[in-house]
């Protein structure tokens, strides 16, 4: 459980700012595509996009912000910079502006309480491509902070069910890093 955290530490992480560590482990895909599922990030080649972690990569899409800010608070980028590999579900910043008004400056306000739990809830041991969630349709996956999120596969659109009943959407998959993939979402998870 402790090595699962971690690892849901460190794709957190990964999405948000910078340093360095390490943390390992694999456990089973979980995934993610898009309504309309879309392919890696149109803004760098693949090349230059594998040769950074999860975080830097992140940061470099400039759409992740908030997560960033979230994960440096709650002290997960060293962690998400380790070795891996991680999958990441990234809500964007315009996702976590569509959080209930007040909620994200109490998270920040208390970062080793919800919003570790959270940013480690959007994290799976692995690197689990767009590929292979087809075959994880309607399975519930374990995230690295223990809860499990269900795959909903229906054509080309992949949405995820959290732990209280949200369905979010895949918008952008296999954005491929040195240390995992980042999968887009458009709505925060909730353990």
């Amino acid at each position: 459980m402790r090595r699962q955290f971690s690892l849901v530490a460190v794709l957190s992480l990964a999405l948000a700012t910078t340093a360095a560590c390490s943390s390992t482990d694999t456990a089973e895909p979980a995934t993610s595509a898009a309504t309309t599922v879309e392919t890696p990030m149109e803004a760098a080649s693949p090349d230059a996009m594998t040769e950074k972690d999860v975080v830097d990569t992140a940061v470099a899409a400039g759409d992740f912000t908030t997560l960033a800010t979230a994960l440096t608070a709650a002290g997960l980028v060293d962690t998400l910079k380790g070795e891996g590999p991680f999958t990441v579900f990234a809500p964007t910043d315009e996702a976590f502006a569509a959080l209930p008004a007040g909620t994200l400056d109490a998270l920040l306000a208390d970062p080793t309480g919800d919003l570790t739990s959270i940013l480690t809830y959007h994290v799976v041991p692995g690197k689990v491509m767009a590929a292979d969630v087809l075959a994880l349709d309607g399975q519930k996956v374990a995230t690295v902070n223990g809860a499990e999120i269900t795959v909903n596969v229906d054509g080309s659109t992949v949405s995820l069910t959290d732990a209280k009943g949200n369905t979010v959407n895949v918008t952008q998959t296999d954005i491929e890093a040195s240390n995992g993939v980042i999968h887009v979402i458009d709505a925060v998870l909730m353990p």
